[in-house]
């Protein structure tokens, strides 16, 4: 960073609140010092939540070598709300961009950020997140939305802080960070802003900011539900006060009831709780789910997140717990039935994936049958105790006018059949979306990237393409790594390594040159499937076949038989 003159416009403040930090503040205070706009346009606010000695030094010193930082030192409040909102307060900059103090940006973040909201006018511009160590949902960034709206685009995927904010719009509105140790303080702060605010826009084309996972992080805790759920509920008034019922408020509430609560019945997790706890977390959220998320909510869940509402709903403790058990017990396995590279440089992969319960081969652990809506009652099953009136009266999700034919789940003779209507087994709509994705582990920390595509999953076969130069970039120093299939099935997600034998896979042979630098597949010790790559050698060929692609089809066949024939004379 250089000098800063005083009267030059701040077109950001970076905003910062520090408490003890660790190795990783040298990384972004590294990252800030990299920053492409000119640091006579940016200020970075380092607000001190009364660390102390050593912590008071070690800031006072980036400080004195970058004129452009500010230290706030403030009494210990024990959370970041407070900080960020004494940021909010001195900051000199246009917009507000906070930042946490073990993260890192991007180096033309900043300056990226100012442009695209200068361009659209935003109030609130949330920039392309990366995962270090953790997964990002992929929905939010697929694509620039310069004006993007609650309820239509994937907003509520991240509320994180990590966002830029227009800082008259902050002060304008009164939106501040909830003071004290406030559990979901950013979902509070940013849901604020997404209702106050005329335009929000989503920067997905260039990444801006590194978000770190480090070990004994405070999210992947267990909750204390007595404490957590209180401050759950203050969000879900925030959207009640700025929604009217109907569709936009179900979508909405939709979000914090599969993520906070349903997620937290999973059956691995739910059949690892002691039973203690599990009747204590069970207590405070069973009137939840009755009092806040109605049919209309329920109505948009995936079908395995719709039974555990059902029972939730209807106080159907035993039977949720059983459910639970019969999801734990599931086991997905993928391997490639057959690999074939394309003369266009794409490997098309075909995967065959089966579902076991408890790892026995042979079992049918997902069973579906398709039936006449003639055949199941509208409203209720005879025997069913989710969807009759004594269940409707307890908060259990009514059931809605089937379609001409549905595909109903066919629950395990130790569940029984009985205990759940046909709206709540029918599971069409999850079927469609039925896919297999794959991902790439890498290195000794298996950093994932996931790999560009999918493939629709029908009758147990998906077929997948995987295409390096989409993969992997020019200048991209990856070796490879080991496969792992994200496979969709009727609503539930499972990931397991891929599997194949070595013959399968040694009918790929050698890429083609349209997939740039030299890769494969090959069949690990363990039976996984690895995908290599030869770096730093192929350099040619990579820019080769990324110009090619770009070229009209029979200019491209010719100047790829040129190179070609070139290869072989050098080899000769």
């Amino acid at each position: 960073m250089t000098a800063a003159a005083s009267t030059a416009p701040v077109r950001v403040s970076v905003v910062v609140p520090v408490f003890t930090p660790g190795a990783g503040f040298d990384e972004l205070i590294a990252s800030l010092d990299r920053q492409t706009l000119s640091a006579r346009q940016f200020e970075v606010l380092l607000c001190d939540d009364g660390s102390g000695e050593p912590t008071e030094g070690r800031l006072a010193e980036v400080a004195r070598r970058r004129p452009n930082v500010r230290v706030l030192t403030l009494p210990h409040s024990g959370w970041p709300g407070t900080p960020r909102n004494q940021g909010i307060d001195a900051a000199r900059g246009e917009y507000v961009f906070f930042v946490d103090q073990d993260d890192w940006l991007f180096d033309g973040a900043l300056k990226d950020l100012c442009d695209y909201a200068d361009r659209h006018g935003s109030d609130v511009i949330v920039g392309k997140e990366v995962g270090v160590g953790r997964r990002i949902p992929a929905g939010i960034f697929r694509r620039d939305i310069p004006h993007a709206q609650l309820g239509v685009d994937p907003l509520l995927e991240m509320l994180t802080p990590h966002k830029m904010f227009r800082t008259s719009f902050l002060r304008r509105n009164g939106i501040r960070f909830p003071e004290g140790r406030v559990r979901l303080e950013d979902h509070l702060f940013v849901m604020q802003a997404y209702f106050a605010a005329e335009t929000i826009s989503i920067l997905s084309s260039r990444p801006c900011y590194a978000w770190v996972k480090h070990p004994g992080s405070a999210s992947a805790a267990r909750i204390d539900p007595d404490t957590y759920f209180p401050h759950l509920e203050r969000v879900l008034d925030l959207v009640d006060e700025h929604t009217e019922p109907g569709p936009l408020r179900d979508t909405l509430l939709r979000h914090w009831y599969r993520g906070k609560i349903l997620a937290r019945l999973e059956g691995k997790r739910m059949v690892r709780y002691p039973a203690e706890y599990r009747k204590r977390f069970l207590d405070v959220v069973t009137p939840i789910a009755q009092q806040r998320f109605g049919p209309g909510v329920a109505e948009g869940l995936t079908f395995p997140l719709r039974v555990r509402s059902a029972l939730l709903r209807a106080g159907r403790r035993d039977d949720l717990l059983r459910f639970a058990e019969f999801e734990a017990g599931i086991e997905c396995r993928a391997d490639v039935a057959s690999a074939r590279w394309s003369r266009g440089g794409r490997l098309a992969l075909t995967v065959r994936v089966r579902f076991l319960r408890d790892g026995r081969e042979g079992t049918d652990a997902l069973a579906f049958e398709r039936v006449p809506a003639e055949g199941e009652a509208a409203g209720e099953d005879a025997g069913a105790a989710v969807g009759s009136a004594a269940a409707t009266e307890s908060g259990a999700d009514v059931a809605a006018p089937l379609a001409k034919t549905v595909t109903l789940w066919k629950p395990p003779e130790e569940l029984g059949a009985d205990f759940l209507s046909a709206h709540v087994r029918d599971a069409s709509r999850d079927l469609r979306l039925d896919r297999v994705e794959l991902t790439l582990l890498e290195g000794l920390d298996r950093t994932e990237r996931r790999i560009p595509g999918r493939g629709r999953l029908t009758s147990g076969r998906a077929r997948v393409q995987l295409d390096p130069l989409r993969v992997f970039a020019r200048d991209d120093a990856s070796h490879g790594g080991t496969l792992v299939a994200r496979v969709r099935h009727a609503g539930w997600t499972f990931e397991t390594p891929l599997r194949a034998e070595p013959a399968v896979l040694a009918e790929a042979k050698r890429s083609p040159l349209l997939a740039g630098r030299v890769c494969g597949i090959r069949a690990g010790e363990d039976g996984s499937v690895q995908l290599y790559r030869i770096w730093p050698g192929g350099r040619l060929r990579d820019l080769t076949a990324r110009a090619v692609r770009h070229m009209p089809l029979e200019r491209a066949r010719n100047l790829a038989a040129k190179v070609v024939r070139r290869a072989r004379a050098v080899r000769r």
